[in-house]
């Protein structure tokens, strides 16, 4: 079997084993947040941080949501970080967006973040403190989702299915999960431009 093969089949099994239900909770917290005149952060580090941006567009576009990304302004993300730390970097771009109970904070993450063990604080910190000022949490996450699994009100978990391909499993995935999200009936709002034009 070549590599390809694989990777696709793997895929495969992946996606039969993601909960629709998590998905669809999903997509209610985030209809929740846009008929209530709140707005959703999206973050990510890394491969997160780019479907963060594509997400924050999406969203716009397609389902009218209030939306930002808190890595899209690459000069205040470099100045919060030289000037307090990785850290806390995501959440006092928060703290400074007023992020509100009417909000919604939406991560992407390989392993959910772990306080515990250094793994991902930054977005550990954005999960608590939008926990403290009553926002809600959502996200997608891989491995077994690790704090955002725990502390989010609701997430989608990408199940591994072979640990060497974990990440590469997860961020693929995770941009399908977000695109289904923006697509679903409940959500959006305007067909994206090609789905509108003839062949």
């Amino acid at each position: 079997m070549t590599f390809s093969r694989s990777f696709l089949d793997d895929s495969i099994a992946i996606l039969e084993q993601v909960s629709v239900d998590d998905i669809e909770a999903v997509v209610a917290v985030i209809r929740e947040t846009r008929d209530g005149g709140g707005r959703v952060f999206f973050c990510g580090s890394g491969g997160g941080a780019g479907h963060a941006s594509h997400a924050a567009c999406d969203f716009r576009t397609l389902a009218h949501v209030e939306s930002y990304c808190v890595t899209d302004n690459v000069s205040e993300l470099t100045a919060r970080v030289n000037d307090a730390s990785w850290e806390s970097s995501y959440a006092d771009w928060l703290r400074a967006s007023r992020l509100g109970a009417s909000d919604c904070l939406f991560v992407f993450s390989v392993g959910g973040g772990d306080a515990d063990r250094n793994i991902s604080t930054n977005l550990v910190n954005a999960i608590e403190l939008a926990i403290s000022v009553g926002a809600a949490v959502v996200g997608v996450a891989g491995r077994d989702g690790g704090t955002l699994r725990r502390r989010a009100t609701a997430s989608v978990v990408i199940p591994t299915e072979k640990p060497n391909a974990v990440t590469a499993q997860t961020e693929g995935l995770q941009s399908l999960m977000w695109h289904l999200i923006v697509s679903h009936p409940d959500l959006a709002t305007t067909p994206p431009r090609w789905e509108s034009v003839s062949p």
